[in-house]
């Protein structure tokens, strides 16, 4: 399936991250918009899933749907511009700044969350028959995700909040994986199974998400979750955020391309003399 060597997707990646840095703030919106659309609708779908067959893997296998979809489209996720745009400063190609980056990183943030914002509602109408009618089975569920993820973690304090960052990191060192698969070949079967394998395990595993939680959250509070906003942002949203960087960066971006765009020096071997 046309698999691609390292070192030659890498660079790739690098090329990848320079694009974004400088692509008009309009199209870097709508792309943005309509990934946290799509990725939404695929959380709603799992969420679905698992409600109506009691079976969670079920769920986590289908997930994938979304992510490969809003790839294929060319659309961006933040988790995705957290580990491919700072390639292109680390790389010092022409032009990309720090202030590029972050640039970068809020229109996604703001076009994302712009986009699951809309799903949220749209779903909240859906499940509550235009909120004349308590919420169905479905909307239950997300209230109740959206309880447990804010307010459970709060219950355990500083370990609590350490378990979120770390579920966020967890989660982008494997969204990214899924991210730079992609790269891996150059047919489209080849790009979909090589992004389904990490993004079901994410899912499955229950890792933090921030563009997902865009959608949970909102969503939870359209439909009743005993959670406020602040609980959202503080024991969720933005330790979320820094811990889905973290993953991004250090354990796919950096290491990916320290190793095979920037290796290190070979070592010398010299040769044992017979005796």
């Amino acid at each position: 399936m046309a698999y691609l060597q390292p070192t030659e997707f890498v660079t790739k990646l690098v090329d990848a991250g320079a694009a974004k840095v400088f692509m008009s703030t309009r199209d870097t919106l709508i792309r943005a918009f309509m990934a946290g659309a799509i990725l939404a609708l695929a959380a709603a779908f799992s969420i679905s899933i698992n409600v109506n067959t009691g079976q969670p893997l079920a769920g986590a296998v289908l997930f994938p749907v979304g992510f490969v979809l809003l790839y294929l489209l060319g659309f961006d996720l933040l988790t995705g511009v957290f580990t491919l745009v700072p390639l292109a400063l680390i790389d010092k190609r022409p032009g990309v700044t720090l202030n590029g980056v972050l640039r970068n990183w809020g229109l996604v943030f703001v076009g994302n969350f712009g986009g699951a914002l809309t799903v949220a509602l749209f779903m909240a109408i859906v499940f509550t028959y235009g909120f004349d009618v308590e919420p169905n089975k479905i909307g239950q569920k997300i209230g109740e995700i959206g309880v447990g993820r804010t307010l459970g973690y709060a219950a355990h304090g500083a370990a609590g909040m350490l378990t979120l960052f770390i579920r966020g990191v967890m989660c982008n060192w494997m969204v990214s994986t899924g991210v730079v698969a992609a790269f891996i070949s150059t047919q489209v079967t080849g790009k979909i199974l090589a992004m389904w394998m990490p993004i079901m395990l994410f899912f499955y595993m229950g890792f933090e998400h921030s563009v997902v939680n865009m959608f949970l959250f909102p969503s939870g509070l359209m439909l009743g979750g005993g959670f406020t906003i602040s609980d959202y942002l503080i024991w969720n949203e933005i330790p979320t955020v820094l811990g889905n960087i973290v993953g991004g960066i250090t354990f796919v971006g950096l290491t990916l391309y320290s190793t095979h765009m920037r290796t290190g020096a070979k070592r010398n071997v010299v040769a044992v003399p017979a005796e």
